[in-house]
């Protein structure tokens, strides 16, 4: 049921979906606690939700460490006297192979994305169970149900952060408490040309991209009426089933699917993005990704990468193609 004037937490807040998120619920006159690393990023935040007519606190916190996000539970309760929802979706992005990934860098893209996410779990509970209810939204991604080459670090902390959820709804089955997962697809925000990149070359977000407004827009509806999962973005979406099906055919077509639509421009020197430090310059909603010509220039690039995956596919499922798998293991 809709809560009048609901506290709600959002981790995350600086930027992306979590900065949509913050400014769709202070339309409807949310009380706000946002936070995130940027002090700055969040102080502008917190002055485009009061423009809106919201209450709204920043509290700049790193998700990765598990005492700013106990401080920041106890800062919303001290300060409202409650907690109706949390939002939880601070999160970091790393290309790359594998081996070409430095350590430090996987771990962290864990550190922000699963355990920032199970620490705000933690800290939360508490409070609902005081309360009898509340509702925890954690933000996943398609590839908590995907797999994809080039950035393993990112699709490990969100595969691992839906088998978190759904074991953690399980136990609080009955409690009044509600547990909902966001799983979107691509999304227009910032979070790209924030990612760490060790590929040598300029990276791109794969196509269509969804508005993080329709991302928020979710959110809130699940506030107002928790369900167990959403997974937004149709297209993309429908790789799942794929996935899940026929992963050999998956697998041979994710590959050439992300050189040809994530790997394109220039050549890059290496770097870790904002994985451990904000950029907050570059905090905004929109990562800008679905201006005209980008969207031209995307499909095309689509429809020439179905091409070659209908190809490979073809080649490799006709009578030789079997063969060949079954000799190299790959059915």
């Amino acid at each position: 049921m809709r809560i009048e004037n609901p506290v709600v937490v959002i981790t995350g807040a600086s930027s992306g979906i979590g900065r949509a998120a913050a400014l769709r619920f202070a339309k409807r006159g949310a009380r706000l606690v946002l936070a995130a690393r940027s002090a700055s990023s969040l102080a502008d935040v917190v002055a485009q939700c009061t423009v809106l007519g919201a209450t709204a606190i920043a509290v700049p916190t790193d998700v990765s460490d598990e005492n700013q996000v106990q401080q920041l539970m106890q800062t919303a309760d001290e300060e409202f006297g409650q907690i109706d929802v949390c939002v939880s979706c601070a999160s970091v992005h790393s290309y790359g192979r594998f081996e070409d990934t430095p350590p430090d860098v996987f771990r962290q893209v864990l550190e922000t994305n699963l355990f920032g996410q199970v620490y705000a779990s933690r800290a939360v509970l508490p409070y609902f169970r005081r309360r009898g209810s509340g509702v925890l939204i954690l933000v996943g991604s398609v590839y908590s149900k995907l797999t994809t080459p080039l950035a393993s670090p990112y699709a490990t902390s969100k595969f691992a952060l839906r088998g978190f959820g759904e074991s953690l709804r399980e136990e609080l089955h009955g409690s009044g408490i509600s547990l909902c997962m966001v799983l979107p697809a691509t999304v227009d925000t910032p979070v790209y040309q924030h990612a760490a990149n060790y590929t040598g070359k300029r990276t791109h977000p794969l196509p269509p991209a969804s508005s993080p407004e329709r991302v928020a827009r979710a959110i809130v509806r699940l506030a107002d009426r928790p369900r167990k999962a959403v997974v937004i973005g149709q297209l993309q979406r429908t790789m799942i089933p794929v996935h899940s099906m026929l992963p050999g055919f998956y697998q041979r077509g994710i590959s050439p699917v992300m050189k040809a639509l994530a790997l394109r421009g220039g050549k890059v020197p290496p770097t870790a993005g904002t994985v451990f430090q904000p950029d907050p310059a570059s905090n905004e909603v929109s990562g800008h990704w679905r201006s005209a010509p980008l969207r031209v220039l995307w499909f095309s690039a689509a429809g020439a990468a179905v091409v070659g995956v209908v190809r490979v596919a073809g080649r490799a499922t006709g009578p030789s193609g079997r063969a060949a798998g079954r000799r190299k293991g790959l059915h």
